[in-house]
């Protein structure tokens, strides 16, 4: 299998998350930070430091009661998406494009390039800064993973008529939006995010299915889903319905996992809903995954609330580990039992697909509500209502089956086969294109 760099950037989880499932492609197995390379230099750090740091101040400032709408409309600016319609053509530059030309030439990327060349090897690449700066250095061979389902004019060469960046793109949105801002057709490639091959198994998806019709018994105690989707589930997960949702069946909790972002925004969020959900929790009828990423002072903070609801309870857990990597792969684990995952409208969007309903808290920036649209769109998921309510609110759903027709919608109408796709398409230069719900 040929080898490839994998250059992504910490800012936040959403590059990072992108594409870790192409690890196996990797050179030497290693995927590479661009604001963490060994070769750069006092002036890139700094310049890749003051990114992060700008970016998370302003996604937890938002939270601030007056202020925050002020941060939030910056950030939007800054970020800027037009509207979707009138379709028409955005190849023309932005302040956008040019600021970030500005930074590469000022040594934002000088250590990638540098390690890319040595050897040179085709790049794939989760972070648009990457992808330019190496199509402005004529590097041979360059591929963009597309996190979002719509994107910022940055995201394409200030010549985009005559780059060489390939994208590969979430969805249809970011497809027809790359074409507007002047890539040429050939080169976007319609792939869909790359999920987990620990959460879809073989090309069959045998993980995912079973994992599915798991989640689908627990989702839907009533049996109210199932009385009008059966032909539906069991044409598609090829089971007998006798077996599938019958009320009672499954004597397992409901498990709910709430993930903070790369920035720790929204904290207080999962503080409320372990308020809200701890009777049920010490009751046993719900496990709840408090999610703190790598950050270790939101671990913290989870573990206090935890000693003081539920201590020592085995149905409240608190997911942390040291570098990203080590995390993604638990929270892989933990994803193949979680029921709900409530989180921001990032690039776990597209984990809809895996047949899991998605909770959405407010979105942070034009990207994520570009997002928060394509999944109310799709039916996969649905805005949070007041967390402090969550026991009765997140009830009622439940019981109606609510959250197993969002599982089944996000099922049927997301692309799962972006990872295998993208395999495909570095290995042989194509990859199979279909309808099919579970070839795509």
């Amino acid at each position: 299998m040929n080898k490839y760099w994998l250059i992504s950037a910490d800012m936040g989880y959403g590059h990072q998350r992108a594409i870790y499932p192409l690890r196996q492609i990797a050179y030497e197995g290693k995927i590479f930070n661009a604001n963490r390379m060994n070769n750069a230099s006092h002036r890139e750090i700094r310049q890749w430091a003051n990114l992060l740091a700008g970016y998370e101040f302003i996604s937890r400032a938002i939270r601030l009661p007056v202020l925050g709408k002020f941060f939030a409309l910056f950030l939007d600016n800054l970020l800027y998406i037009p509207k979707f319609y009138p379709l028409s053509a955005r190849s023309t530059t932005s302040y956008h494009v040019k600021y970030l030309k500005k930074r590469i030439k000022k040594g934002l990327t000088d250590s990638v390039i540098q390690q890319i060349n040595n050897p040179e090897l085709p790049v794939i690449t989760s972070f648009h800064s990457i992808a330019i700066a190496a199509d402005m250095v004529k590097h041979k061979d360059i591929y963009c993973i597309i996190c979002d389902t719509d994107i910022n004019r940055a995201w394409v060469a200030e010549d985009p008529a005559n780059s060489r960046i390939i994208y590969f793109a979430s969805g249809s949105i970011s497809e027809q939006r790359l074409f507007a801002y002047g890539v040429r057709e050939d080169n976007i490639k319609l792939t869909g995010f790359p999920l987990p091959l620990e959460l879809l198994g073989d090309r069959s998806l045998n993980k995912l299915k079973a994992n599915l019709i798991r989640r689908l018994r627990i989702l839907d105690p009533e049996d109210k889903f199932y009385t009008l989707y059966k032909h539906s589930v069991n044409a598609f997960l090829d089971y007998d319905s006798s077996y599938i949702l019958s009320p009672g069946l499954s004597s397992e909790p409901l498990t709910i996992t709430y993930v903070v972002g790369g920035a720790g925004a929204q904290k207080e969020t999962g503080e409320q809903i372990a308020v809200s959900l701890s009777k049920k929790i010490n009751e046993g009828k719900i496990k709840l995954n408090l999610v703190a990423g790598t950050r270790s002072d939101i671990r913290d903070s989870y573990l206090r609330i935890k000693e003081k609801l539920s201590p020592g309870n085995q149905n409240f857990c608190i997911v942390w580990a040291e570098d990203t990597h080590t995390y993604f792969d638990i929270f892989n684990e933990i994803l193949a039992t979680t029921d709900i995952l409530w989180t921001k409208p990032s690039e776990l969007s597209f984990y809809c697909a895996l047949g899991i309903p998605i909770i959405m808290t407010p979105p942070i920036g034009p990207q994520e509500k570009c997002n928060r649209r394509w999944l109310r769109e799709t039916g996969a998921g649905i805005k949070q209502l007041n967390p402090q309510f969550t026991d009765q609110w997140l009830s009622d759903l439940h019981k109606k089956g609510r959250f197993a027709e969002y599982a089944w919608l996000g099922f049927l109408k997301a692309r799962k086969y972006g990872t295998y796709n993208i395999l495909d398409y570095m290995e042989t230069g194509s990859f199979a294109v279909s309808n099919d719900p579970l070839k795509r």
